[in-house]
């Protein structure tokens, strides 16, 4: 390759988060709302406690 193909395509910084959010769409998309409540839920519920846990753990004093 000598740079001077026009056929390449710069990615942008939404290209990610537009993918995944496409992706998440496709795969809940046709679940009924009571399981898409139960799966955000779950998902809500592991980030509460991850962030509990990691604000626990920057309030520990340093050894």
């Amino acid at each position: 390759m000598d740079g001077t193909d026009t056929e390449q395509v710069l990615a942008s910084k939404w290209d990610l988060p537009l993918a995944l959010f496409s992706l998440i769409r496709m795969a809940f998309g046709d679940l009924p709302v009571w399981a898409k409540a139960i799966v955000f839920g779950l998902v809500g519920s592991v980030g509460v406690w991850t962030a509990i846990s990691w604000l626990r753990g920057r309030r520990s004093p340093a050894r």
